[in-house]
């Protein structure tokens, strides 16, 4: 069933996931405000400025109208980055119809008020819809989504509306699994980042595969400690929200987020990084709000601590490291 879907920002994420709906046979627009990415895909069936070398469907149309394409969806979904998630929906929430399944693909926890996008949603989008606001997260680099590789996500929301998102996306190599933890897949796919820049950081200075594998299982362990002390549901961690995720974005060279950390690593300067990546690496900023939430609700981050001082107080990668290493022994589940 061909089924009206808009997507909010046609960035990579965007444009990957935009490239998969349409992909199965959806009526699929894609918002931009940038002219030339809409010319681009409309006339070239490619978006000039990310994702450039792969074709897109020519049943995917890209628009300037926000209002419009918010009005027609009965899928929204928005993909912005989680700075602009609150300004978007701010601006057309009014235009989301009663019968419209919100799948959120933005990861992030706000700077300020230390939302979640869920959280976000609720406070921007009608009342009428709030039992239909979903959350897609899970191990999805957005090149390999467009090129039709497989990857498997998870979408959490409530029942019929989690089904129905999942049933949207669902096919060819894109498996989604359902789960009603909007919490856990929320925090799993906002952590990660910041865990991912801190792999980055070890792998830049040459600490090894071993240090790694300890940033890795021991960010599993702040994931989760953070996730279920707002209430999340701990197994949520150990799946593809969770640890898919985690593996994927500490591990892979598509990830921004341990790029950022490579360089940190390296000894570049934060400025110059985001400048040579061009694109939004939400690990830089969840490392602020990811710090501020662990100790609002009284969960110790030592890992994303140690990120947020480098990036934010310019605290040197060698030595961040090295006090990581120096904590005193514990518990391994404590």
């Amino acid at each position: 069933m061909s089924i009206p879907c808009t997507v909010l920002g046609a960035g990579s994420w965007g444009t990957a996931l935009a490239t998969q709906l349409a992909r199965l046979g959806h009526d699929v627009a894609i918002w931009s405000h940038d002219p030339a990415v809409v010319q681009g895909i409309n006339e070239q069936h490619c978006n000039p400025r990310y994702l450039k070398d792969v074709a897109l469907p020519e049943n995917l149309r890209a628009t300037m109208e926000l209002h419009v394409s918010v009005a027609r969806a009965r899928l929204l979904v928005p993909a912005v980055p989680s700075h602009a998630l609150r300004e978007v929906m701010t601006a057309c929430g009014s235009e989301v119809t009663s019968d419209t399944v919100v799948c959120c693909a933005t990861k992030g926890i706000e700077n300020e008020s230390l939302d979640t996008m869920a959280d976000v949603l609720d406070h921007t989008l009608p009342e009428r819809v709030h039992e239909a606001i979903t959350i897609l997260s899970g191990p999805s680099f957005a090149l390999e989504v467009a090129r039709g590789l497989p990857t498997a996500v998870a979408i959490a929301g409530h029942g019929e509306h989690a089904h129905f998102a999942a049933e949207a996306f669902h096919g060819d190599a894109f498996r989604c699994y359902t789960t009603e933890d909007v919490t856990g897949v929320c925090i799993g796919g906002s952590l990660k980042n910041v865990m991912a820049i801190a792999c980055g950081v070890s792998d830049g200075i040459g600490l090894g595969l071993n240090a790694r594998a300890a940033i890795i299982t021991r960010g599993l362990a702040e994931l989760t400690r953070l996730a279920t002390a707002m209430g999340a549901n701990p197994m949520t961690m150990m799946g593809l929200a969770g640890v898919g995720d985690l593996v994927l974005t500490c591990t892979g060279d598509l990830s921004r987020n341990r790029r950022v950390g490579l360089a940190l690593g390296r000894g570049q300067k934060l400025d110059e990084i985001l400048e040579e990546l061009g694109e939004v690496a939400e690990g830089v900023k969840t490392a602020r709000s990811a710090r501020d939430l662990g100790q609002r609700v009284g969960v110790e981050l030592p890992i994303t601590e140690q990120v947020y001082e480098l990036i934010y107080e310019d605290k040197p990668a060698a030595i961040g490291m090295m006090q990581l290493l120096q904590r005193a022994r514990k518990e391994e589940r404590g």
